[in-house]
């Protein structure tokens, strides 16, 4: 072999890695790059696993909303049918949570009773939200009507709330009434005046991350080519200040269901016929030494809605929060 055909022969250096063993190494942040981004909501699931009492409650909050929605197409007892001959019997297998002092099934009425105090507590909740919400972003985002609308929340903040809403129902219950039907306006009077009372936390705590968010540069950048200040609110403002919305949604439901069962206790909600869970407590009060367990079954469905609904809401807190997330 001649000296020019030694020097064209290709001689594989020992000390360099196999081409197969470089690839691999070469290929893994390709692919993490080429991979598809995760969903926001998919995170945000992610984190709300982690928070053992949230996913609890959920699952208890919608096995209720199921229980009270769906149960009377299974267990078809007339709530209203009284029988008086079966009045005041314990828990047997005709009637499983007894019967009242009319005869009528107590599980027909509690679910009845349990349909309305969540559709109650969930309509004002809106409500409320929807108020809180305009107030704090209207608040934060426009500087010349902070100081008026702070100023309107801090004077509802300072209304007694329970004596206001008696005489609300006091002075509306008629009325509305005679306009919409008996139990058609007092839903609507107990709904009115839930979420006109309890819309001012929400309003506080909007405003102060709207007063936060409209100051970082992304806001700033869509202001510097010429945005409508609609447009920031609504694509840029509202989305980052999902997270205290969704925390208030959730508690403002226990919120309105306590209340309401407040009203319906002291005999200003719904008439006696009208099963709420507040009412079927006021009622088994009367025959609590004789049968506890009229008040011991509302007593608990609003008692572990109420706690569902709160454990709910910490858990959507911490998972909707990008600073807390991933932790």
């Amino acid at each position: 072999m001649t000296n020019k055909d030694q020097s064209d022969t290709f001689v594989p250096d020992e000390g360099l890695a196999p081409a197969s063993t470089i690839l691999p190494a070469a290929a893994g942040p390709l692919e993490e790059l080429s991979a598809p981004a995760r969903s926001q909501w998919r995170d945000v699931w992610d984190q709300f696993k982690t928070h053992k009492g949230a996913l609890i409650g959920g699952i208890l909050f919608i096995l209720i909303v199921v229980s009270v929605y769906l149960g009377p197409f299974v267990w078809d007892i007339d709530p209203t049918k009284i029988d008086i001959r079966a009045r005041n019997q314990g828990p047997n297998w005709e009637h499983p949570f007894g019967t009242d002092q009319l005869g009528r099934d107590l599980l027909a009425r509690m679910m009845a009773g349990g349909a309305t105090s969540v559709s109650v507590g969930i309509t004002a909740m809106l409500l409320a939200l929807f108020l809180g919400s305009f107030v704090g972003v209207l608040a934060g985002f426009f500087k010349r009507l902070d100081g008026p609308l702070m100023r309107l929340t801090d004077l509802f903040l300072a209304l007694p709330l329970l004596p206001l809403l008696l005489v609300m129902m006091l002075l509306f219950r008629e009325p509305l009434s005679a306009t919409f039907g008996l139990e058609q306006g007092i839903f609507i009077l107990i709904v009115v005046a839930i979420g006109i009372t309890s819309w001012m936390p929400t309003a506080r705590i909007v405003r102060g991350d709207v007063l936060a968010i409209k100051e970082r540069e992304f806001v700033m950048a869509a202001r510097s080519i010429g945005t409508g200040n609609s447009q920031i609110i609504t694509r840029h403002i509202l989305p980052n200040v999902l997270s205290p919305i969704m925390v208030s949604a959730t508690l403002g439901i226990a919120t309105a269901i306590i209340t309401e069962s407040a009203l319906s206790f002291l005999g200003l909600g719904f008439p006696p016929d009208f099963p709420t869970w507040g009412r079927l407590l006021f009622d088994g009060t009367d025959y609590l030494q004789q049968y506890p367990e009229r008040v011991f079954w509302p007593g608990l469905a609003i008692s572990l809605t109420v706690l569902s609904v709160n454990y709910l809401g910490d858990g959507l807190r911490d998972a909707l929060d990008p600073r807390i997330r991933g932790r």
